[in-house]
């Protein structure tokens, strides 16, 4: 025994005397590996050094030799994408992946069997190299590789279930697998008895509880189960993996009777139980306490128990305690109290868990925290003292807390600081000076506060700020002023500077040269004029820049023309002009987002012109590019949005274009000359998701979709004959389509019976075309459409039974048809959620249903210019959105859809023709605002119900040209938002009521031809109206002219400019008019008469002429 040990001495000792020499490939390893390369796509040579001329493959990249034996032992060609992120800004930090970077450098291409003959590898890493392998499973060959300790071809492109073979490599020690499986875990996994490393996590495993085998495998030390779709119970059985020191079982749909597995991992320090079911582990808290090990503990999106207060807590060496959006069942409002207790505490993130009340002061306990994340509750309330007293705070985050007040002084006392986020507040008053004293400051948001004033001068003292947010705040500064700020100290480090919609003025300057390092500036939304500086140029790092909505006047590339880094750059909303030529764009070769709509700018290049960059956006609305449309973006192959509506644009689309632009998501067009008939130049249907080709005039027939197509915008063309070929055209597949304007064509036609293969419609507008007939009942199977307009048509029959099905309706148009009959019951017991009915024009007739009233969200209801008879539903009242109480405070009213895609949009604002105060306008923006009843010009009768003034909310109401009596109800003066009241043309008598004068608001009123009496109310607003507002009547009073007499006679007023009859002037004309036919009509008739009169009439001018030569002459 001791000789051998002697032997295995001495031999050691005999190697390690050997000189030193260089690893030399053995060939058929290097071949192995140029069969590998060959196989590869390696679009940015990373491999280079891989060829036949450098014949020491232990040199090449990637690759690393045994010193003694020279056999190939490690394989690493790991792709990290975390290079390819960048910190960009829009209204909110974040991190833009360049996927087309990525690309670039990562591998491609598929794995080659001939891998396997590396006998000797026992380390191999592809991971990160998404576009690897994409689309296959992971290669079963692999499982030959049995010298593999080390694995990990994590984030390829591999997608399928995980090879059973898998489980033969028995010396694996690391495994990680994550991104690249679905389907089921092979039990052989549980073969590999020396692995200590499993990552599984980020796989498709849905449904799948988590295997048994896993719990076997004692070996382990990190597990990974998270974002997996494992769901089901914990095993307890888990517990028998007493080595691990990393376990994280997260967002998966977990459930954990109890936690009393986990008592057995005292070597646990990582646990990770995020979206687990806790409801029912009523002593998780004393059992994770236990564990002597653990450091980190997170809980987010977790169910916990009901609340219970610890008497002791042990937990000896937590750091980090992560509790985003956790809850209780059942539920707390406060933060618990056994946190202050966690004396280790370094880092505590609560966000998010519908905490209220003031932030708790227990929280000066934890004297060493550094990140404390209390953001996303609601604590409404103001910062209080003692968390300025946490003097090793590091990362503070506040943002969307409610807080309210001001920020004290005491937040310099906070000098070691690096993150400081108080976003998304109410805080108000100024930004204190004390903030010059957190020279450690990073990172800095102030943003979406009342904060006012200057910036500080102070804040130019912190020289290692990169991040600065002081976008939606009330500076009122010049942007001049915040630069002089920032320059001398903060300019060379700063990569990020947002103050969007700040209030900032004044015209830039060359300050801003200075900025060297700026990767991302935001301006947009200010107040900010002049020309662009020449130093604009020197920003070299600027990747992002956003100036959109100022007053930017000149032309902008020529100072910009030399950013060759820059990727978006959006100058949209401003007074730029001039126009752009191709030298202005040739340095830009980074650009991928390029907005700049709404500006003075015409486009002058070449017909040959290529540009050097790629763009995924673009949108130059308003921008002069016509007459023809411009070839070059025919080369901007990677573009998803366009924006050309009113470029000047003329012709018809070519089918190259058409081609050119099949990959694109989004295009605008409209508000231009284009002309033709799409089918002639359009091979394939229309798959853009987003089209809006309207306000042109374009012609012939509807162009034929794809089932890809989710918006379609045709409106305000010339497109005529029938719908039917174009709705009824048989799909492959169900069509997707969410929203269809076909308004104001030549469309003519019934409406085709064909809407059940459009079964996604959620908006349809057809209004202003020539159809005829009534709707068809297929439209009934639109069981989401939620906005139908036909106004301006020539539908007839009866109100549409089609519709009967259709309950998801918020607005319907019918107006300006022919429809008839009566107005079904249905309609109010059915549509309940319709906020806009307007039905006028028709010839509706019949009673006004009373099951309208049962229409709680009505908003507007416009039933006038129909033949509708009898009372006034006095039920009126129910219509609670026209009260104060329930009325709408968003100004807008959407159709909202159900597929997302990128700027594609979800909802769609709904329009609506109105008449009020006496004119037709659409509204829009503000329709979500409006209330209204118009029932005027009917035959309705009988009084107005008193009940009708119960509505406080309604704006606008329209009762004329009908036939009510009695009185105006006393009432009226409570119904205090309205501003327009028209009751003119009916039959109402007594007085006016005095309550009338309340109506601050009311800006028309029409009390004219009825029979009222009496005094016109002395109010601010009722003495402005014209006299016109009450003529036809027996009153008196200002404004007008009658004064009232004193025992209480008043005269009926008509007006001097016409308004009453004047039987005089009547007469006369009736006998001018009589008069002139009884001479003319004769002569028209009998031509023997005609002949006579008019030869007397030469008679008579022959005798006269003769008359007047002979006076001359005399």
């Amino acid at each position: 025994m001791n000789s051998s040990i002697y032997i295995l001495v001495f031999v050691q000792l005999w190697l390690l005397s050997l000189p030193c020499r260089e690893s030399v490939c053995i060939p058929s390893e290097r071949e192995t590996l140029l069969k590998f390369k060959n196989n590869l796509n390696d679009p940015s040579n990373r491999l280079w050094s891989w060829n036949l001329n450098n014949t020491n493959c232990c040199h090449w990249y990637g690759v690393l030799c045994h010193n003694l034996t020279s056999h190939l032992l490690q394989l690493h060609l790991h792709t990290s994408d975390s290079a390819f992120y960048h910190d960009a800004y829009h209204y909110r930090f974040y991190h833009r992946f360049d996927e087309e970077a990525y690309r670039r450098w990562s591998f491609g291409g598929e794995i080659s069997p001939c891998l396997a003959d590396l006998k000797h590898l026992n380390y191999l890493d592809l991971s990160g190299n998404y576009f690897l392998g994409a689309g296959m499973s992971i290669p079963s060959f692999l499982g030959t590789m049995t010298s593999l300790t080390h694995l990990n071809l994590s984030a390829t492109g591999f997608y399928g279930k995980i090879p059973p073979q898998i489980g033969n490599l028995s010396n694996l020690v690391y495994l990680d697998l994550r991104y690249v499986a679905n389907g089921t875990v092979p039990s052989q996994i549980g073969n590999l008895s020396k692995l200590r490393y499993l990552d599984l996590s980020y796989n498709d495993f849905e449904g799948m509880a988590i295997p048994s085998f896993l719990c076997a495998m004692t070996s382990l030390t990190h597990l990974d189960l998270s974002h997996t779709g494992f769901m089901g119970k914990i095993p307890s059985q888990i517990g028998n993996l007493s080595n691990l020191l990393y376990l994280d079982l997260g967002f998966n749909n977990l459930l954990a009777e109890n936690v009393e597995w986990v008592s057995s991992m005292w070597k646990l320090e990582y646990l990770d139980l995020s979206y687990a079911n806790l409801s029912k582990a009523f002593h998780w808290l004393h059992t994770l306490q236990s564990l002597p090990s653990l450091t980190l503990l997170c809980l987010s999106d977790c169910t916990l128990p009901h609340y219970n207060e610890p008497s002791l807590l042990n937990f000896s060496s937590l750091q980090t305690l992560i509790l985003y959006n956790t809850s209780y069942s059942p539920a707390i409002s406060f933060v618990p109290k056994w946190i202050f207790k966690l004396k280790k505490l370094v880092s505590l993130q609560l966000h998010g868990n519908e905490i209220q009340g003031p932030i708790p002061c227990g929280i000066r306990n934890l004297t060493l925290i550094q990140n404390l994340d209390l953001s996303g509750n609601s604590f409404s309330s103001s910062i209080p003292d003692c968390l300025y007293g946490l003097h090793r705070l590091k990362s503070l985050d506040l943002s969307s807390c409610d807080l309210h007040g001001t920020i004290s002084d005491a937040l310099g006392n906070l000098t070691s600081l690096v993150e400081l986020d108080l976003s998304h507040n109410q805080l108000e008053g100024n930004i204190p000076t004390s903030l010059g004293n957190l020279t450690s400051l990073v990172e800095l948001d102030l943003s979406r506060n009342q904060l006012e004033g200057n910036i500080p001068t102070s804040l130019g003292n912190l020289c290692n700020l990169r991040v600065i947010d002081l976008s939606y705040l009330k500076l009122n500064q010049q942007v001049n002023e915040l630069l002089e700020i920032l320059a001398p100290c903060i300019s060379h480090g700063l990569t990020t500077l947002a103050v969007r919609s700040s209030r900032l003025s004044g015209n830039l300057t060359d300050h801003i040269g200075a900025f060297k390092n700026i990767v991302q500036l935001d301006f947009s939304n200010n107040l900010i004029g002049g020309a662009l500086p020449r130093s604009f140029g020197k920003l070299s790092s600027l990747r992002y820049l956003d100036l959109s909505m100022n007053k930017f006047s000149g032309n902008p590339f020529e100072s910009l023309r030399s950013l060759s880094k820059l990727l978006s750059l959006h100058i949209d909303g401003n007074l730029f002009h001039g126009v752009v030529k191709e030298d202005d764009l040739a340095n830009l070769t980074s650009l991928t987002e390029f907005v700049a709509s709404g500006n003075n700018f015409t486009f002058k290049v070449g017909p040959n012109w290529i540009p050097n960059f790629q763009l995924t956006y673009l949108d130059v609305t308003s921008w002069q590019l016509g007459p023809s449309f411009p070839l070059w973006i025919q080369s901007q192959n990677q573009l998803q949005y366009v924006g050309l509506s009113n470029t000047g644009i003329f012709g018809s689309i070519p089918t190259q274009m058409w081609e050119a632009l099949s990959q694109v998501w989004y295009l605008n067009l409209s508000r231009n000359h284009i002309h033709g008939e799409i089918g002639t130049t359009l091979k394939n249907p229309i798959s853009i998701p987003t089209i809006d080709l309207s306000s042109n005039h374009l012609c012939g027939k509807l162009p034929y979709l794809s089932s890809d197509v989710l918006q379609l915008d045709l409106s305000s063309n010339s497109f005529s004959e029938s719908m039917n070929d174009f709705l009824c055209n048989d799909q492959d597949k169900p069509m997707q389509l969410e929203f269809l304007n076909l308004a104001s064509n030549n469309l003519s036609g019934e409406i085709p019976d064909c809407w059940m293969n459009w079964t996604s419609l959620v908006d349809v507008n057809l209004q202003s075309n020539h159809f005829v007939g009534n709707l068809p009942q297929s439209m009934g199977s639109l069981a989401d459409l939620q906005s139908l307009q036909i106004r301006n048509n020539t539908l007839s029959g009866i109100f549409p039974s089609s519709l009967k099905k259709n309950n998801q309706l918020i607005s319907l148009d019918l107006g300006e048809n022919n429809l008839s009959g009566s107005i079904p019951t249905w309609v109010g017991e059915n549509l309940l959620n319709v906020k806009i009915l307007r039905l006028r024009s028709n010839r509706f007739g019949g009673h006004i249903p009373n099951e309208i009233c049962q229409m709680s969200h009505l908003q507007v209801l416009d039933l006038a210019q129909n033949n509708l008879s009898g009372n006034i539903p006095s039920c009126f009242s129910n219509l609670s959105a026209m009260t104060l109480k329930n009325q709408s405070t968003d100004p807008r009213i959407y159709s909202q859809g159900k597929y997302f895609m990128s700027y594609s949009a979800t909802e769609s604002i709904v329009s609506v023709l109105l008449w009020l105060k006496g004119r037709g306008d659409e509204y829009r923006n503000i329709l979500g605002l409006v209330t209204s009843i118009d029932l005027s010009s009917n035959k309705l009768f009988g009084e107005i119900p008193r009940e009708i003034t119960y509505l406080n909310g309604l704006n606008f109401l329209n009762m004329s040209h009908n036939q009510l009596i009695g009185h105006i109800p006393q009432g009226i003066g409570n119904m205090r938002s309205l501003q327009s009241i028209d009751f003119s043309r009916n039959q109402l008598f007594g007085e006016i009521p005095p309550s009338i004068a309340n109506l601050s608001f009311l800006s028309m009123l029409d009390l004219s031809y009825n029979h009222l009496k009496g005094n016109i109310p002395t109010g601010t607003q009722l003495q402005t109206f014209d006299a016109s507002s009450f003529i036809g009547n027996n009153l008196c009073g200002p404004p007008l002219p009658i004064n009232c007499s004193s025992n209480g006679k008043t005269h009926s007023y008509e007006g001097s400019h016409g308004h009453g009859v004047n039987w005089f002037f009547v007469s006369m004309t009736i006998g001018f008019i009589v008069g002139f036919w009884i001479v003319i009509a004769p002569l028209l008739i009998c031509r023997s008469w005609r002949y006579a009169y008019f030869h007397f009439l030469d008679h008579v001018w022959f005798k006269l002429q003769s008359f007047r030569s002979g006076s001359i002459t005399v």
